[in-house]
């Protein structure tokens, strides 16, 4: 590309400091499930293993929609600064907790933080950079996740055999401060809108509600038992009433628009974690892997969602719309092709490839479906709706990672072969994942304001 870039001296700053911010939120998101055993051990609280997880997960719901609402009152860098604060506070909580309490309180203040500073930065790239700018600031941002998840668990692991699993949260702190130190500049050029938007505080507790829900199948999923069976169903049922308030109204329906943009990253995410979740399970109950082979496949997913994002974002003139189409097709392969892990001849090694083309085409999708959020919200609602995405995320994952959880109970409770829960897995994720090529066709505008009016589109509790 010629003319300005992320990088020129009007961006360089910013793009620098996000990414140091994404990078090290990543790094810990990556990281904490090496420690966690150590440090629930340590803590005399293995009987609460889950709860560090599902407390960052209902907290990082409502942490997005509190960041959307700060957002839309009071700009990008109000929100951006509490989310910051808040999730330094979660990281020095969690590192010095004395008891396994305090330490589910520390990661719940670290999912609420999260929460806050992954809409702020959608905040950000739709106040601070032009149109043109945004599909290379995404495959930047994507980028920045690959490190963290090529590293992360190995540095985790090190520190935590080293030194004291402490180190995996409190190591993280002056590195966040460095991130913030370097966007500041650029977020007191930013102001707040000037017809400030959002849903208003009651939302909050329909967050809430949603991020039980998330809790719950996420739970579930730990679980794998019969258990799991009723704590998935109420919060499946906890979730769906929670979103009906919180995502733009027609997104069950995929409205064309904004949306089905939105319907859209949920599809994207949860097919491609639900199965994520699978393989390495698969490949060491199947077929013998010890645990660092059975990881290599999410390795080769990071490479090529990596390379995906870069390629992409050299390529603004390209449509978003079928960039998008294009991402769900190779997930859908990829998905598809996963069923070959239940192939005794094949030993596993098909997964390193198809979940390699799965990665692909989620480095296509994933920034471009954030280049679509941007283009059809209004700056007024440009908080809230970046939540609705955030939100579709989280739910859609969890709700998918839990359905998997769900079939593996039945196996390991031997209702079921585990060969046929694997299948039945790839089989239904899959079918989300071609639901979502579908969808992805009515991600355009209707109109030349379509966007205005999607982005101004009430939602059902405002």
């Amino acid at each position: 590309m010629s003319g300005p870039g992320v990088f020129d001296r009007r961006h360089r700053s910013t793009t620098t400091g996000l990414l140091v911010l994404v990078t090290f939120v990543a790094f810990e998101a990556m990281a904490v499930a090496t420690a966690m055993p150590t440090a629930v051990t340590e803590l005399d609280g293995l009987a609460w293993y889950g709860w560090p997880f599902t407390a960052f997960l209902v907290a990082q719901v409502v942490g997005m929609v509190v960041g959307g609402e700060v957002g839309d009152r009071r700009g990008p860098r109000a929100a951006l600064l509490a989310g910051v604060a808040v999730f330094a506070a979660g990281l020095l909580a969690a590192g010095l907790a004395a008891d396994m309490a305090l330490f589910v309180l520390g990661r719940a203040v670290q999912g609420l933080g999260g929460g806050l500073i992954s809409v702020s930065i959608y905040v950000v790239a739709g106040a601070a950079y032009e149109a043109r700018l945004r599909p290379a600031l995404f495959g930047a941002l994507s980028a920045a996740w690959v490190v963290p998840a090529l590293v992360g668990p190995l540095v985790a692991g090190v520190l935590t055999a080293a030194a004291t699993w402490r180190l995996v949260f409190l190591g993280i702190l002056p590195l966040v401060v460095v991130g913030l130190a370097l966007v500041l500049p650029a977020l007191r050029s930013l102001t707040a809108p000037s017809a400030p938007g959002g849903g208003g505080p009651g939302r909050r507790w329909w967050a809430v509600l949603s991020g039980v829900g998330v809790g719950a199948l996420q739970y579930a999923g730990q679980r794998l038992d019969l258990v799991a069976v009723p704590i998935a169903v109420v919060g499946l049922a906890a979730l769906l009433v929670g979103l009906g308030r919180l995502l733009p109204r027609g997104t069950g329906r995929a409205a064309r628009g904004l949306p089905s943009v939105v319907a859209s990253r949920g599809l994207l995410a949860g097919a491609f974690f639900g199965v994520e979740s699978l393989i390495p399970f698969s490949l060491t109950t199947l077929h013998g892997y010890p645990a660092t082979t059975a990881g290599v496949p999410l390795t080769a997913a990071a490479l090529g969602w990596s390379l995906a994002s870069a390629l992409q974002g050299r390529r603004p003139d390209l449509s978003r719309v079928r960039l998008l189409q294009a991402g769900f097709v190779l997930v859908t392969v990829g998905v598809a092709g996963t069923a070959l892990v239940a192939v005794p001849g094949l030993h596993g090694w098909a997964t390193y490839v198809t979940w390699a083309v799965a990665g692909t085409g989620m480095g296509l999708g994933m920034s471009s479906v954030g280049v679509l959020l941007l283009e059809q919200s209004p700056e007024h609602r440009r908080g809230a709706d970046s939540a609705s995405l955030q939100i579709a995320d989280v739910t859609g994952s969890a709700v998918c990672i839990g359905a998997v959880g769900v079939l593996l109970a039945a196996a390991t409770a031997g209702s079921l072969p585990l060969t046929a829960a694997v299948l039945a897995a790839v089989g239904g994720l899959t079918g989300v994942a071609v639901l979502g090529a579908l969808v992805a066709g009515r991600c355009r505008a209707v109109d030349d304001g379509a966007g205005a009016r999607a982005g101004a589109t009430t939602l059902a509790a405002s």
